[in-house]
């Protein structure tokens, strides 16, 4: 039997408001897609968190043992600056700046996107096809909205008709807004553009003479709009209905909303069962933005080369940070806070690596291991609760520590039952690594040398030879390794 047999998985759906059940349209099979990255720079740490929040529902439900097809596309033409309907093409911009043929900015920030991910050790997609890769199929979606009557063609662009959309459709049915009260806030600006209403969007657009990626179309030498782009893959892939649709809060309104749109023009349905939005990050309580300097890098962050926050964070103890809100929920990153995401993380591992040495100590647990697990997974089926999985692990640690002080007992098939859960939650669903033997290739040894050096130092400042206490926390600090005096004795850390 399979897990998600015994697991009833809800879902909040962001176009219906609530929490639902999870239905799959194939049984024991998922199709999901997500927006991927705009690759005309480095990617930044609000992106990140969107990603590593559909990392965790694609392992969890792999975990399940859903057969997965995980979409995430490249955006690596069309999308314009602004609302994605003018401006610049960020990545042609990006290329006239560093002097680089488009593609090779779309190469270099594509290489930079996957390799960011593979520090947090995300997992990569089933798929992930490029805007480029998939201007035929955009072309024909095109064509089939202008048969249907809801799209036209001026100057050589074609724009999709949301009054006309509206009579037959819902127009605004995710974001909750209406289209009357779109066209009243921006009636008087109806005179500056060739599209019939304001708030119509561009399927194609016509390239001007020093827009470098175009290709031929029924229309003009163009580019596809960006919101097409992600209706041509996920349905190439996933088929005209599929299950799960995710991407972050912004992009509800309006990218989210004109690919319902256009599927429901061109394929007379709906195209996803269940809309997913992930939230946005903050830093020190302020919007992150490049322009203000409130901004990190991941690889800042990783380095500690920043002037934001005191040292460097290791990519799976920020991923650990994340998970400790809600992914719906705003998240603020703060020096104080990823502080105490380390130290948690260093217990939950430590917890979880003194497990291996543990031996049955009675025939019975005096902690409830059966019903533990499953509140682990209650809060994982709630949505995907992160937060309240991991206050879940915390508990077990608590339980772990009081069988390494003597003062628990636990059964032998409980202690196998613990360590297979704590293994499932903390490296196949969160997808955390153990920095410690990441780090060495043998944990054992860094841990012992490290606690020698402890021990050593302990000695030095017992003895009031500062000298020497100071000497091996600096000469530790320089080879990545930071000790931290606490109340209750000296952690260390790898940087």
């Amino acid at each position: 039997m399979k897990l998600f047999e015994q697991q009833e998985l809800s879902i909040y759906n962001s176009l219906t408001k609530k929490k639902e059940k999870l239905q799959p349209i194939h049984e024991g099979a998922i199709g999901m897609y997500v927006c991927g990255p705009t690759v005309y720079s480095n990617v930044h740490l609000g992106n990140c968190r969107t990603f590593l929040s559909f990392d965790l529902v694609f392992r969890y439900l792999k975990h399940l043992g859903y057969k997965v097809r995980y979409v995430r596309n490249i955006t690596d033409a069309g999308h314009l600056e602004n609302d994605g309907e003018s401006g610049d093409d960020p990545i042609l911009k990006k290329a006239r700046i560093e002097q680089l043929e488009p593609m090779e900015v779309v190469q270099k920030y594509s290489v930079d996107f996957h390799n960011v991910m593979a520090k947090f050790n995300a997992l990569p997609p089933s798929i992930e096809p490029t805007a480029t890769g998939h201007i035929i199929e955009q072309i024909k979606i095109v064509e089939d909205i202008i048969a249907k009557g809801y799209a036209y063609e001026k100057n050589g662009s074609v724009y999709f008709d949301v009054v006309k959309f509206n009579e037959d459709h819902t127009y605004g049915k995710l974001s909750g807004r209406q289209l009357e009260d779109m066209i009243a806030n921006t009636r008087e600006l109806a005179a500056q553009s060739e599209k019939k209403n304001p708030q119509d969007f561009a399927l194609w657009k016509k390239a001007e003479p020093q827009h470098i990626m175009r290709w031929p179309s029924p229309w003009s030498d163009g580019f596809p709009g960006w919101h097409l782009e992600c209706t041509a893959m996920s349905t190439k892939y996933l088929g005209n209905h599929f299950d799960i649709h995710g991407g972050g809060m912004d992009l509800k309104f309006p990218h989210h909303e004109c690919e319902i749109a256009q599927a429901e023009a061109s394929n007379n349905q709906s195209p996803v069962n269940y809309w997913m939005h992930a939230n946005m990050l903050t830093l020190n309580g302020k919007k992150m933005a490049k322009s203000t300097g409130n901004n990190i890098l991941p690889n800042e962050l990783f380095s500690g080369d920043n002037s934001i926050l005191s040292k460097a964070y290791a990519p799976t103890v920020a991923k650990f940070f994340m998970y400790q809100a809600h992914y719906r929920s705003i998240l603020d990153f703060s020096n104080d806070a990823l502080e105490a995401s380390e130290k948690g993380y260093f217990r939950l591992m430590d917890a979880y690596r003194s497990l291996s040495s543990l031996t049955a100590s009675g025939t019975e647990s005096s902690f409830d291991i059966a019903g533990w697990r499953q509140s682990c997974y209650d809060a994982m089926n709630d949505d995907f609760n992160s937060p309240i999985l991991i206050a879940q692990l915390f508990e077990a640690t608590k339980y772990i520590n009081a069988l390494k002080e003597g003062t628990a007992t636990i059964s032998e098939s409980d202690l196998e039952l613990l360590q297979n859960t704590m293994h499932d939650f903390l490296f196949d669903v969160l997808g955390l690594v153990d920095q410690i033997a990441e780090g060495d290739g043998d944990s054992n040894k860094l841990s012992g040398v490290v606690e020698l050096l402890i021990s050593l130092r302990n000695e030095a400042r017992a003895n009031k030879d500062f000298a020497t206490s100071d000497k091996i926390r600096d000469q530790l600090l320089e080879m990545g390794i930071q000790l931290k005096d606490g109340k209750d004795g000296t952690t260390y850390s790898l940087n």
